[in-house]
């Protein structure tokens, strides 16, 4: 076994079992971005022989305070799968390790988006964006990660909730859409669509010109969830969320 299926299956067996494990930079020396991303596709390999089915993809680290919180200076990506869907704004118990909230604008696209987009036509590619809510989750303890951990892990991907309120990206200015986050009907914090590399859009065209480099597409139907609005809040049972979007509607979930 070598030692990135080695890891794999290591973040496999954290994310079925429930059992975060500990840092894997700090297990395993000398790991690059490289080897992060052959671990998070051996894993969509595992996901998909199990029966999900890719729905789309997820862009992280897009803000420049989660950046610098890192030592990088480039977004990461990872796969979202059917079964990661909020079903009836409920999170189940357990269903994801270490959980954390946080709002995102999501890209549906209508055509396929290939390396060497331009901006244009990331617009003439997205159907539609809409407002969303992420919960990202670690299989690896504490949140203890660098760049190369939250890669290996698909991108901390856990679940996500979508609006069913359209917004046309090229009647709407999305760097100005505003989100409000609050927990059990107290506000945490807010930000707008800028805080995402300046502008939504710029997320998902570094998106399309990066997947390339491992074989990976973005496809008509794709869902992209183009990065957080604002900080990330972590969740235990019981709690209630709710992204306020203004104009474009509320998003609430509940943790059992």
């Amino acid at each position: 076994m070598t030692r990135n299926v080695e890891i794999a299956e290591r973040l496999y067996q954290a994310d079925k079992n429930g059992e975060p494990i500990e840092q894997i930079t700090k297990t395993y020396e000398g790991l690059t971005i490289d080897d992060a991303y052959e671990i998070q596709l051996l894993n969509v390999d595992k996901k998909l022989a199990e029966g999900n089915v890719i729905t789309g993809k997820k862009i992280g680290l897009t803000s420049l305070a989660m950046q610098e919180s890192l030592g990088v200076d480039t977004p990461d990506f990872g796969f979202l799968y059917d079964s990661m869907e909020i079903v009836n704004n409920i999170v189940g118990k357990g269903q994801i390790l270490q959980p954390r909230v946080e709002g995102e604008l999501a890209f549906i696209l209508k055509d396929d988006l290939k390396d060497g987009a331009t901006i244009e036509d990331v617009y003439e590619a997205t159907d539609y964006v809409v407002p969303a809510l992420e919960i990202v989750g670690s299989r690896i303890k504490d949140w203890k990660l660098t760049i190369v951990d939250t890669v290996a892990d698909n991108a901390s991907c856990g679940m996500y909730l979508l609006s069913d309120i359209k917004i046309d990206p090229k009647e709407v200015d999305l760097k100005e859409i505003e989100m409000t986050l609050s927990k059990n009907g107290e506000v945490i914090n807010s930000g707008k669509g800028s805080a995402v590399l300046g502008d939504p859009v710029n997320a998902v065209l570094w998106l399309a010109r990066s997947l390339g480099n491992y074989g990976v597409t973005l496809n008509a139907g794709d869902t992209i969830l183009a990065g957080a609005l604002s900080a990330a809040i972590p969740a235990v049972s019981g709690d209630e969320f709710s992204c306020n979007y203004g104009e474009f509607g509320i998003l609430s979930v509940k943790f059992e």
